[in-house]
């Protein structure tokens, strides 16, 4: 359960960092930011927002990305109970909304079982903030009634192998990919023999809320062509299913 925080002792606040643009990040999470004695931060919540916090604020960086140098994750929990202990205000800043693919729950074990009290500050998930910017809904009332998240990579890197094709081949949900750019020509193959038309229109979105966004209209097929073997150098999100681009 959470807790407030009166000011006495310390106390982890696990702070939405949004897609990585200061002006979508909430009120409550930049308040946080401003008090904060230590920050914890994702690589892909540095920058713009991390500026937010005070002079004061100790920033250890505890991201994860693939392919790259990471922190671990038993160092990242005993990081915050150390510092939370230690009667310090602890911001874990996180990229997106905290609660989606981005091991809160792991976290929250650790803080909970030190006795800890925390909060969660949720913030905008990098898939709205993208579809914002696309200029496009991501559900339609006659085309798109449902919307669901998944991602495109296990904890080792790979495929999921428990997938609910079925449920992921609907063409008629809008479906959107987390970390799935180096996955995604073997998982659009168990789309398309799962019964999605391979011409079903999808988008991938590079590095959004930041300056190198760009957004790439494709289809399903010639999308999963296009990132065989590639090497993603960009945090970057995919879309498929009932989309419609905005009208000229």
């Amino acid at each position: 359960m959470t807790a407030q925080h009166d000011g006495a002792g310390g106390f982890v606040s696990f702070v939405s960092a949004g897609p990585g643009d200061p002006e979508l990040l909430t009120i409550k999470a930049a308040d946080r930011l401003r008090r904060a004695d230590v920050v914890l931060y994702d690589d892909l919540a540095s920058g713009p927002v991390l500026d937010l916090a005070g002079p004061g604020a100790e920033r250890i960086a505890v991201g994860k990305r693939a392919g790259r140098p990471s922190a671990r994750q038993e160092h990242v929990n005993a990081l915050l109970v150390e510092h939370a202990r230690a009667g310090r205000r602890v911001v874990r800043l996180k990229s997106g909304d905290a609660g989606i693919f981005g091991r809160l729950e792991e976290e929250l074990h650790a803080v909970t079982a030190a006795g800890l009290p925390f909060e969660i500050v949720p913030g905008v998930p990098s898939a709205c903030a993208a579809a914002a910017a696309a200029g496009m809904p991501l559900t339609r009332r006659l085309t798109a009634r449902r919307l669901q998240f998944v991602t495109g990579a296990d904890v080792t890197g790979g495929l999921p192998g428990d997938l609910n094709w079925p449920a992921l081949a609907d063409a008629h949900a809008t479906t959107v990919v987390f970390m799935g750019q180096r996955t995604f020509t073997v998982f659009a193959r168990g789309l398309i023999a799962h019964g999605l038309p391979p011409e079903t229109p999808a988008m991938l979105a590079t590095a959004v809320a930041h300056a190198e966004q760009s957004f790439e209209r494709s289809t399903v097929a010639d999308l999963a062509a296009q990132l065989d073997g590639v090497k993603a150098e960009l945090p970057a999100l995919i879309f498929y299913g009932a989309l419609e681009a905005p009208e000229a």
